[in-house]
């Protein structure tokens, strides 16, 4: 008689049998994944390949063949993109708890404070209590009254130095950044940082911190390896990253002046009375009752939210207004007779002329559907598993929005890559995230907390352009 295999051998054929069983009835049993769309990846670089220097227009090309809902890679990571008011509501209204949280990219990591801001922060209790903090108090209806007189002085002295200068040419995106940056460096700091008379009170001349600015908006919209094929993160192939420490040290040297400035006059003082958002966010920091840990690097991270959040945007609609509105002086004539009519030339449009203004609010919805200032929402990562419109989106898949796809869908807009502001007369969807077909702010728990101010002021700053 044979003698019996060793006790190790038998113990090593039922662990492999038991494996081999278990891979068996998963493929068995399993339902298998039905998955988006989409182009074949290539190894390594996904389908990096078919990406171009505008990302918004290539995936638009590919949602024209693959559809309004499909999936590619990103290097190894699967990315999914709705391209259509429909899938836009499926991910922001319908699944917008399952899809709240960020990715962690690089530009989160390094110019955010590690993720301690608003936009990059993971859904919970952090990012919830800094919602909360900005809807209710940053950006709540009284504090925007309050601050009325900020925005009237600063536009009023961009008019009047456009006046004083009638006839030579200038910039339209550098004068209406240096407005919005006037107007939230006083909301925000509680002085004008664009004014050659603040040079030697700050770290920065406005030119210097300028151009810190403008640095930092590029470094948060490059399309960083790293973020994509991990393991590249290490060699920092494209630079980005040595330039995202080096701009956050400089930002982070503006900001720690700012709120030594801002302890030395709160400080001994009984009963201090915020005279700007620095100034509450301080507040905010010591009120010892809060349920998060919000401390100095909140405020540093709101801060630097406020200030590069509230400077652009405005500025980018306002030059594309002009530039549409002069290349169709049809337009302007309607704009300038609505004006007249309802203003008169005695005196100067104010905020709450805008109610009365129609085709000027459709002249800024048309500029916010032909020209988004992020033609793709901030990218959202799935928390689980989950189904949208039919396909199995995975845990940890990253979701974009193509926002300008969406505002060019022929099934939507009639003739939609011309301008035409007389579209939205007469027309109820608005720019205030419930309709998906125009989210130039995006929608649900992430839309951007700062469309209140960015609303005024784009349709203000249009009216005065005008």
């Amino acid at each position: 008689m044979d003698n019996p295999p060793p006790p190790a051998i038998t113990y090593t054929a039922a662990g492999l049998a038991t494996v081999v069983l278990i891979l068996l009835s998963r493929r068995l049993f399993s339902r298998k994944l039905k998955l988006p769309p989409g182009p074949k990846p290539w190894p390594i670089i996904g389908n990096f390949n078919l990406i171009g220097p505008l990302p918004h227009r290539s995936l638009h090309e590919l949602a024209k063949k693959y559809g309004p809902i499909m999936q590619i890679k990103f290097g190894s990571i699967p990315v999914v993109v709705g391209s259509s008011a429909e899938v836009a509501e499926a991910i922001l209204k319908t699944h917008d708890i399952s899809l709240a949280d960020r990715p962690k990219i690089a530009a989160g990591k390094y110019t955010t404070y590690n993720y301690s801001d608003i936009t990059w922060s993971q859904y919970g209790p952090y990012w919830s209590h800094l919602r909360k903090f900005c809807n209710m108090e940053i950006f709540s209806p009284k504090r925007l009254d309050f601050y009325q007189h900020v925005r009237v002085e600063e536009l009023h002295s961009l008019l009047r130095s456009l006046y004083k200068t009638s006839g030579t040419p200038f910039k339209t995106r550098e004068k209406f950044s240096d407005l919005s940056l006037s107007v939230i460096s006083r909301l925000v700091l509680g002085r004008n940082y664009t004014l050659e008379s603040e040079k030697g009170k700050g770290v920065y001349t406005p030119h210097e911190f300028k151009k810190i600015l403008d640095e930092l908006f590029v470094l948060n919209g490059v399309l960083e390896i790293g973020d994509w094929i991990p393991w590249l993160s290490y060699f920092d192939l494209q630079g980005n990253i040595k330039k995202m420490k080096a701009v956050a040290k400089k930002v982070d040297r503006f900001i720690e002046h700012e709120l030594e400035e801002h302890d030395a006059r709160r400080n001994g003082v009984k009963n201090y009375v915020a005279k700007d958002m620095m100034d509450i966010l301080l507040q905010l920091s010591d009120d010892p009752s809060l349920d998060v840990e919000f401390g100095r690097t909140g405020v540093k991270a709101l801060t630097l939210d406020l200030i590069a959040g509230g400077t652009e945007s405005s500025a980018v609609t306002v030059e594309w207004a002009i530039s549409e509105i002069l290349r169709k002086p049809e337009v302007f004539e309607k704009a300038t007779e609505e004006l007249d009519r309802v203003i008169g030339r005695e005196r100067w449009v104010e905020e709450k002329d805008m109610v009365n203004l129609p085709y000027i609010y459709a002249i800024a919805k048309e500029v916010m559907r032909l020209h988004p200032v992020a033609p793709m929402l901030v990218p959202r990562a799935a928390r689980e598993d989950i189904n949208v419109n039919g396909y199995d989106i995975k845990k940890g898949s990253r979701v974009l929005v193509n926002v300008w796809t969406i505002g060019r869908d022929p099934k939507v807009w009639d003739k939609p890559d011309e301008f035409c502001p007389e579209r939205f007369i007469g027309n109820s969807i608005d720019v205030r995230g419930h309709d998906y077909e125009l989210l130039p702010f995006g929608a649900g728990r992430r839309m951007c907390p700062g469309y209140p101010l960015g609303l005024k002021e784009v349709g203000w700053y249009t009216a005065a352009a005008d």
